[in-house]
């Protein structure tokens, strides 16, 4: 096969294993000569400019992605998360997992799916796609019509995933050790735990029909989305099968007009905040993969969003929903002291570090306040307080004895909203956002968020 997308996924644990050598070693070497290029222009290089380099990032985005499993996936949250925070080369090296991985080669594709559904599974379709259309970081997804006509998408697991993922958090862990990225003071137990969990649940392709069905309930009042449905008779722990939705990339709005990428963008941002504090049970994984959209028909305003993937969808504990009411109604009321406790109380700041840098944390609240607390339209694209956030970040991040990691529950919401807020920036976005956020924590928004995009334009 010379399709270069084509590469057999590593499902033994050596060969796993010895791909994670590669990847040290790899990085190893660019860091040695990177250091002696600087050395030989008179420079004392630090460790950190030597490992963090677009070679070595490249280095990594290339193996993971030729590992997929719970690595790629790791890497995918990396990259989305800490966008404002590495430098900006990597962000965008990285970001490369976020797009399609490698495909199965079909030989090993035809084991999986033997296993899942016996030798004479083809004659279950009428057609059957061998190409993937899509491809990440645990499955591929492939087309197929069944004898009735009937259009399914279905999801294939790679092999060896679903074993590989405690194994490959700990790799990943070890790497980042071995790094010296990370304080060695630092716990990062249990959020490797929950990583392993969240995971694992995400590779029960069983459990994601479940969750499909929830999704497609708690919408079914909904035009604005749509929701495929799963094909039980042919679904596994291994292999998802759902009705294949026609739609578009989600980026592909970057080419409609503004008021269409605003109401898109609209109906998105509204669904967070009904996720959050409405449904309490969110999707918490903000891949733009997960996002398809249908342009409206005949001049209508009813484009509606596709939603895909499940594997991440969770309850959210009441707890973490009354924080983030707390947050938001502070920061809305513009209440700093209020703000900083709501802070303390969700977990984003410890109180040693507080007392150690007060000062920067206040400084940092004052830019949010009068960047986020604007009436009208909030500009996505206006990135001009990131660099002043960066600037006293930069102050916190340089005493690493103040690095705290919050609770893994706060973590994958905030990890939700900051990836919905970071596809309106790609897109360029403006959204009546302090309206929204008002209306959502008022309990009104199921009713009236669609208002506030209009009156808005």
């Amino acid at each position: 096969m010379s399709d270069n997308r084509y590469r057999k996924v590593p499902s033994r644990r050596l060969s796993r294993l010895a791909s994670f050598g590669q990847i040290a070693t790899g990085v190893a070497g660019g860091m040695l000569a990177e250091g002696a290029r600087r050395l030989a222009r008179g420079e004392a290089p630090r460790l950190s400019d030597l490992l963090l380099t677009p070679a070595n990032a490249t280095r990594v985005a290339d193996q993971l992605s030729r590992l997929r499993g719970a690595a790629m996936k790791l890497g995918q949250m990396i990259s989305l998360d800490a966008g404002d925070v590495l430098p900006r080369e990597l962000t965008e090296i990285l970001s490369r997992l976020r797009e399609s991985a490698h495909f199965m080669p079909p030989a090993q594709l035809e084991r999986v799916l033997t296993a899942e559904w016996g030798a004479g599974w083809r004659s279950k379709f009428k057609t059957f796609e061998p190409r993937p259309i899509a491809a990440a970081s645990i499955g591929q997804v492939h087309r197929a019509t069944l004898p009735d006509g009937r259009v399914l998408a279905i999801k294939v697991q790679y092999p060896g995933i679903a074993n590989s993922i405690d194994a490959d958090v700990d790799n990943v862990a070890t790497l980042l050790r071995m790094s010296s990225l990370l304080p060695a003071t630092l716990n990062i137990a249990p959020l490797l735990a929950e990583a392993k969990r969240q995971l694992h649940e995400e590779a029960d392709y069983v459990r994601e029909a479940e969750m499909m069905l929830r999704y497609a309930e708690l919408l079914a009042d909904d035009p604005a989305f749509l929701v495929p449905r799963p094909y039980e008779l042919l679904c596994g722990r291994n292999v998802l099968a759902m009705d294949f939705i026609d739609a578009r990339p989600i980026e592909t709005l970057s080419v409609a007009s503004p008021e269409v990428r605003n109401r898109v963008l609209g109906t998105m941002m509204g669904l967070v905040l009904r996720e959050l504090f409405e449904f309490g049970f969110m999707q918490t994984d903000p891949n733009f993969a997960n996002f398809r959209w249908q342009p409206a028909k005949d001049g209508a305003d009813n484009e509606r969003v596709v939603l895909l993937d499940f594997g991440a969808a969770r309850a959210i504990d009441p707890a973490t929903t009354a924080s983030y009411r707390r947050m938001m109604l502070a920061g809305l009321a513009a209440d700093r002291d209020a703000l900083r406790e709501s802070l303390l109380d969700i977990g984003f700041i410890a109180a040693p570090v507080l007392a150690r840098h007060g000062a920067a944390f206040d400084r940092m609240i004052n830019v949010l306040l009068d960047h986020l607390g604007k009436p009208g339209l909030f500009e996505f694209a206006d990135r001009s307080f990131v660099e002043r956030i960066r600037g006293e970040a930069e102050t916190i991040f340089a005493d690493r004895s103040a690095w705290h990691i919050p609770p893994a529950e706060a973590l994958f919401v905030q990890r939700k909203i900051s990836g919905s807020a970071l596809l309106a920036v790609k897109l360029k976005g403006s959204l009546p956002l302090r309206d929204m956020v008002e209306r959502a924590v008022s309990g009104t928004a199921p009713a009236l968020l669609i208002g506030a995009m209009r009156d808005s334009q």
